[in-house]
């Protein structure tokens, strides 16, 4: 009788939420997702490398809703080599950012910090080679921190929350334990958790793998 006044499908959303909050998931196991050498771009650097009111090109979406890889690729320029074709990510930000490995920094002669994604003040800068020329930017080169991006409902049921630091176990042909992971959490994102080229190698871990996030 207390529920008279809401839609069955009101009463369903909430009985799930509860159950979502009160359970854990028994195997703890999240997908891993490789993350290639990448860049973002705001506005100000599309206008300088494509023109003025150039769209990039979506190409195949990305694991997190609204995130897409694009046609366009860019070379990444730096005081000891070039990395050639690295792809633009979408949609445009705020602020430029080029996601590098370790061994593509010591490739172009960068040193690079492991920052989260987004945090590029005081990060070296490069020069980026696109259809107009070549664009310097001043900062914005970072190694992406090792990531696990969820959803509130699933951080709720992972006992977890946006911020807290976990440590994943990696099994396979070379078991290990990754630390310090960082969570991400929010309504908008999957399920993923997100690893360099470097840290991928290290483990032979691919695509899509499984892996177990520890208590």
């Amino acid at each position: 009788m207390i529920y008279r006044d809401i839609t069955r499908e009101q009463l369903v959303s909430l009985v799930t939420q509860a159950v979502k909050a009160q359970l854990r998931p028994q195997s703890r196991q999240v997908p891993v997702g490789v993350s290639m050498r990448h860049i973002h771009l705001s506005r100000r650097e599309v206008d300088a490398l494509f023109g003025r009111t150039y769209q990039l090109t979506p190409l195949r979406p990305l694991s997190q809703p609204g995130q897409f890889a694009c046609q366009e690729c860019l070379d990444v320029i730096g005081p000891k080599g070039v990395l050639h074709r690295v792809r633009i990510l979408g949609p445009e930000r705020p602020e430029a950012q080029v996601e590098l490995a370790q061994t593509d920094c010591r490739t172009i002669g960068v040193q690079a910090p492991v920052r989260p994604s987004g945090r590029v003040e005081g990060t070296p800068g490069v020069l980026l080679q696109g259809p107009r020329g070549v664009l310097s930017l001043s900062q914005g080169v970072i190694i992406a921190d090792r990531h696990l991006h969820m959803s509130t409902a699933q951080a709720q049921a992972f006992g977890l929350s946006d911020g807290d630091v976990v440590r994943v176990e990696v099994g396979g042909g070379k078991p290990g334990v990754l630390d310090g992971v960082l969570v991400r959490a929010g309504g908008k994102y999957e399920l993923d958790l997100h690893l360099d080229t470097d840290d991928a190698n290290a483990f032979q871990l691919k695509q899509g793998q499984l892996v177990t996030v520890l208590e």
